[in-house]
């Protein structure tokens, strides 16, 4: 049986009937196909342009599940398509059958120092297998910018490349040997020396019988990713465990693979040349490849518009030589001087820096790996990959990328190239005029493929030069090979899969390039709560910010993004995840709209931490997204908010409320039985313990302070929570700057920032709040005087949240104006006090992280002599979120990914945690009373006089 069908959404009876036996049938062999419409929305699709319904998902946990998913969907019918990270930018991860994600097959077998290789099992994630090699001062070789998260298995499959191939070579150059299932069900283990079986020998015999052929159209530059990599069915290159790489899933599935790995212990040095343009760079490729023969480890081309973005989001960048175009050249060795001298004059730039220090190396790289994403919002409108990694042989890339450019100039486009120009390769996102619910808005980008592929020819390039054909380029190969290559991918098809088994639609008899497109379906309108200012107010537009480059699935990320993912290790629960649920409810058809369960179930454990608004390069902000459709989904639809939303949701309200009972509250509440009926009541988890209310409010507490008749030099605002719960941080803030012989009065008008309305949902009362503190704060921070907030928190309210749901003035002058502590101390240029052999852990406020940012306090701190550990992640309380039931567990083991191991590796160290959540979460879980950056300052104070 054929097994390219429709079994997306528009399945029919046959299909169901098959679907249901085949679930049945791996179910007896201990293998759960998951069906549910909420997973498969998860998996609808990749990194792609494409959105594909598969029948069911597999999360294969052992090499066995595998087999068993193969003999039943052969028998049942239905298509199998691989998945790793899901990453994939071609459209080569997902299917209409079943989707099996391999991240579960994630050992790493072995290290064999003395052959310098590793066994790994398909899913495990490049980073843990550089991690594993470490030890033994060996790395694998290619490394491509979603190494954080891509696998081995998907490397194989499309024969990744990275940044770094052009020292280290392809995945397929660093396959020793392969243990696979192929479509026809034969299982076999390839590599040197390994005796052929059936199918091994019909491949050889291909080879054998098209010499002439294939060695003058196939393996004719390293860059040749497209179609099947046939060169290796020669004679004289004959490796038939190479020559499935980069078959994307289509012949065989991989169960086992033997990778060579390379030294590690060199020093790398990364030279930055900077030229005119792009092209102008391009240029200059082949006189540097010439100058230093063999020893270029990567040589990446940059666009200064990617560059720009980076430095608009508020990252610093480290200096960069003149120019508008930059290649970050990597060499190593012990004459790295003398070749860098050699690599200038060869490449005549404009300007030139060598970096040595290894920290602006790794944030010139990091911003290299965040290319793709970057490059999607480097437009005024979006971006989108399609003609995303072609490559020609390097001594033709500068006439090709400006042959390229005028092509988006006579077709009205515009792109941003970049990529792996000492390899030919350029990547390039470009602004195709897709509109949604008009299928014939990607004429303009049918047309642009097919005449770039047309003129591609003329440079003996390939289509794909890393991320293989997938959906978007399969249909074009015949623009690319002859009949007689398109013939043999025919018959290797056939050979190796003779059912059409595995990923049908790929490489051989493909799929139009613009079937299933996501950008022009139908997508509901929704009347947006917020004004969604990066996305013109279109909560539809600011879902599909998500392009799913994956770098919240990251199983160890460097910054905050994705907290709930790290606690659950599921896809559900990763931003992408719920990015997919949002998409597949506004404009798919497996969910019933924004109402549907699996929406709620979604953003559930959704922190509202805010780190993917600057942790993810296509700047995807899920705790805006959540906001929003809480709103639409119980202002709008009226369906029953939780009961924590009126309690904790409105917190300030309560606290404003209880204040001048606050003595008699607390006492009442350590009473067990009263604290147990609140906590119930609230919808607090009963394992929480209820924060106190302050006696007296810090507000109340500092209007019995004399008045100066004149302006103070320093105004604090007290928000709601430094208020009703920290005054301290207010006193001591004052302790502080009042030692340095600063008046300092604390603004009495009541002005709430309106958080906690803001993240349950409650929109139309949160825009009430927000205008009303605006117009409060704002004739203080008119008059000239400096006005601070200690909350962090509410501070990243007034500079985001409230812009998203108002227009007036005032809340931009607020917004402009308030400043943090540490800024106020680094504005003044204060004294700060000697901590000269004070260890401090800090765990900045997520919002603090993704909206002010820390950098201010951190060198401050350092200023002051401390030594600083900083927390790289999300506390895991996150306002209302960890207090709430259902949600203590997670935001347990989303404190135990970095807080508390923190905590007690540096069980002598001061606890700095400015947000009132992380010191709840820092006392809760650590029992340890944390300080606000003031209260370590006052303790410590210098004195002015």
């Amino acid at each position: 049986m054929n097994a390219r069908a429709d079994f997306g959404d528009r399945a029919g009876t046959d299909a169901l009937d098959g679907l249901r036996e085949a679930s049945d049938v791996l179910a007896g062999a201990g293998v759960e196909l998951d069906v549910t419409s909420a997973t498969r929305a998860l998996y609808t699709s990749d990194a792609s342009l494409y959105r594909v319904v598969p029948a069911g998902v597999v999360r294969a946990r052992h090499v066995d599940d595998i087999a068993a998913v193969h003999d039943t969907a052969r028998a049942a019918g239905l298509p199998v398509t691989m998945r790793g990270a899901g990453t994939s930018i071609a459209g080569n991860a997902i299917g209409e059958g079943i989707v099996i994600d391999t991240r579960g097959l994630n050992r790493v077998l072995e290290i064999d120092r003395e052959a310098r290789t590793a066994r790994v099992e398909p899913g495990v994630v490049h980073a843990d297998l550089q991690r594993a090699a470490a030890p033994h001062r060996l790395r694998f070789g290619p490394d491509p910018s979603t190494h954080t998260r891509c696998t081995i298995g998907g490397m194989i499959g499309n024969n990744a490349c990275g940044s770094r191939a052009l020292g280290y070579g392809r995945t397929a150059d660093n396959v020793e040997s392969l243990k696979v299932l192929f479509g026809n069900g034969e299982l076999a283990d390839l590599g040197p020396g390994t005796p052929y079986g059936d199918t091994a020998q019909r491949l050889a015999d291909i080879g054998a019988a098209h010499l002439v052929h294939l060695r003058t159209e196939f393996g004719r530059f390293g860059r040749q990713v497209s179609g099947y990599s046939l060169e290796h069915l020669l004679p004289e290159r004959q490796r038939l465990d190479r020559a499935l790489v980069g078959s994307e899933g289509t012949l065989a599935t991989v169960l086992e693979a033997t990778v060579r790995l390379v030294d590690d212990d060199v020093v790398r040095t990364l030279v930055v040349l900077g030229y005119a343009s792009m092209a102008d760079a391009a240029d200059a490729v082949p006189s540097l490849l010439a100058a230093a023969p063999g020893r270029l480890i990567a040589c990446e081309g940059m666009d200064a518009r990617i560059v720009d973005l980076v430095r608009a989001k508020g990252t610093p960048v480290p200096e960069l030589p003149r120019g508008s175009g930059w290649l970050f050249v990597e060499i190593a060795g012990d004459d790295v001087r003398s070749l860098v001298g050699a690599l200038v004059a060869a490449g005549e730039p404009l300007g030139w820096r060598q970096v040595d220090d290894p920290r602006e190396s790794a944030a010139l790289w990091r911003i290299r790996e965040d290319g793709a994403g970057l490059a999607g919002r480097s437009l005024p409108t979006p971006a989108y990959g399609g003609w995303e990694d072609a490559a020609v042989p390097p001594a033709r890339l500068g006439e090709w990328l400006r042959d390229f450019e005028a092509l988006l100039v006579d077709f009205g486009l515009q792109g941003v190239p970049y990529g792996h120009f000492g390899d030919g390769c350029v990547h390039c996102r470009i602004d195709f005029p897709f509109h949604p619910g008009d299928p014939a808005s990607a004429g303009v980008f049918r047309e642009f493929m097919t005449a770039c592929a047309t003129r591609l020819r003329g440079y003996g390039g390939s289509l794909s030069g890393e991320h293989g054909d997938g959906r978007v380029r399969g249909e074009l190969l015949p623009l690319m090979y002859d009949e007689q290559s398109i013939a043999l991918f025919g018959q290797v098809k056939a050979i190796c899969d003779p059912d059409n088994l595995l990923n049908p639609g790929i490489i051989a008899d493909p799929v139009p390039i613009t079937d299933d497109l996501w950008p022009v379906r139908q997508r509901a309108t929704v009347r947006a709560g917020l004004r969604l200012l990066h996305d013109a107010g279109d909560l539809g537009t600011a879902v599909h910010r998500c392009t799913g480059v994956g770098k919240c699935v990251a199983p160890r990320p460097g910054g905050v993004m994705c907290p709930s993912y790290l606690a659950t290790r599921d896809e559900r629960d990763s931003t992408r995840g719920r990015a997919r649920t949002l998409q597949e409810a506004l404009d798919g058809t497996l969910l019933a709209g924004l109402a549907d369960p699996a929406v709620d179930t979604a953003l559930d454990l959704c922190l509202s931490c805010k780190g993917c608004s600057t942790d993810c390069p296509s700047g995807v902000d899920m705790a805006t997204y959540k906001s929003e459709v809480l709103h639409q989904r119980h202002d709008v639809q009226g369906i029953r908010r939780p009961r924590s939303h009126f309690f904790l949701g409105q917190l300030p309200r309560w606290a404003r409320l209880l204040a001048p009972v606050a003595r008699l509250n607390n006492l009442l509440l350590r009473l067990p039985f009263v604290a147990a009926i609140a906590k119930r009541a609230a919808g607090i988890d009963a394992r929480r313990a209820v924060p106190e209310f302050a006696s007296s409010t810090l507000r109340r507490s500092t209007r019995r302070r004399p008045m100066s008749p004149s302006e103070p030099d320093v105004w604090i605002w007290a928000d709601s929570f430094t208020d009703h719960f920290l005054p301290q941080s207010g006193t001591a803030a004052i302790a502080y700057l009042e030692a340095q012989g600063l008046r300092v009065e604390v603004i009495q008008d009541d002005a709430c920032c309106g958080l906690t309305w803001i993240t349950t949902g409650q929109l139309d009362r949160a825009r009430s709040i927000v205008s009303r503190a605006a117009r409060a704060l704002a004739p203080y921070v008119r008059s000239g005087v400096p006005v601070i907030a200690l909350e962090p928190s509410c501070l990243a309210t007034l500079r985001s949240d409230a812009r998203e749901l108002c227009d007036a003035v005032e809340v931009d002058v607020v917004a402009d104006g308030v400043l943090s502590f540490a800024e106020l101390v680094t504005r003044l240029d204060l004294p700060v006090p000697d901590l000269s052999g004070v260890r401090v852990v800090a765990q900045p406020h997520c919002h603090q992280n993704a909206v002010l940012g820390w950098d201010v306090d951190q060198r401050l701190l350092e200023k002051a002599g401390a030594q600083v550990v900083r927390v790289q992640g999300c506390c895991g309380l996150a306002g209302n979120f960890g207090v709430e039931k259902g949600h203590y567990d997670v935001s347990v083991t989303v404190a135990e990914t970095h807080l508390l191991p923190a905590l007690r590796e540096h069980v002598d160290a001061v606890v700095l945690a400015d947000g009132m959540s992380c010191r709840l979460q820092v006392g809760d879980l650590g029992d340890i009373s944390a300080m606000h950056l003031a209260e370590l300052f006052a303790a410590h104070r210098p004195s002015s006089h």
